[in-house]
């Protein structure tokens, strides 16, 4: 019966190593070890956390290898209640994400859509300033922060980065969220916000 209860444990660990035991590569590691340097000789530490920041980097480098996975910094450059700093770092990772699809985006929207006698430049500017407005709203509860560093500016003030990870399906459906939102604004809005959601959908 013992031996039975020792194979039933060995095996049970087996089947959850693979999922939670993932370790960087060898170059992954390299890069892991000049980053922390690179922290540690800029003066930053880690917030928030009873982690170490050698642990806090390697597990956020680890989820980073999923390639479902992006990563969205968010900077909070003076302040000096730490609360204050980490909504500034928050609202500043909302804006980076907001923005890093935008030109692609606009890019190949405005391309297809030029010929279209529907289409106005200015009204389509209008609709993605709303589009953009809700993204940043509707992607606040995708981000998940992996880790923050603070460091002491020397006069009263600290800055701060935080890193989140966001799921990439997850990020596609936020987006499609602050479509919906921004196509109530108009009809025009209506029919920019379906192009719109035609290429977020093949991305």
């Amino acid at each position: 019966m013992k031996k039975i209860i020792m194979f039933l444990m060995a095996a049970f660990m087996l089947s959850v190593v693979p999922a939670t035991a993932q370790e960087l590569s060898k170059s992954g590691k390299k890069a892991l070890k000049a980053k922390v340097k690179e922290f540690n000789k800029e003066g930053w530490k880690i917030f928030g956390s009873t982690s170490t920041l050698d642990y806090a980097l390697e597990r956020h480098m680890i989820k980073m290898q999923s390639e479902d996975a992006i990563e969205v910094p968010g900077i909070a450059s003076s302040f000096k209640s730490k609360n204050v700093g980490k909504q500034m770092a928050l609202n500043s990772a909302m804006t980076n994400y907001a923005s890093m699809m935008d030109s692609e985006i606009k890019g190949k929207v405005v391309s297809d859509m030029q010929g279209d006698g529907e289409f106005s430049e200015t009204e389509f500017e209008k609709f993605y300033a709303a589009f953009k407005r809700s993204v940043q709203t509707t992607i606040k509860d995708e981000l998940k922060e992996s880790f923050s560093i603070i460091r002491d500016k020397g006069n009263g003030t600290s800055e701060m980065q935080t890193f989140f990870i966001v799921d990439k399906k997850a990020a596609s459906q936020a987006r499609v969220r602050a479509l919906e939102q921004a196509g109530k604004e108009s009809v025009a809005a209506q029919l920019y916000a379906k192009v719109v959601q035609k290429f977020i959908e093949e991305k």
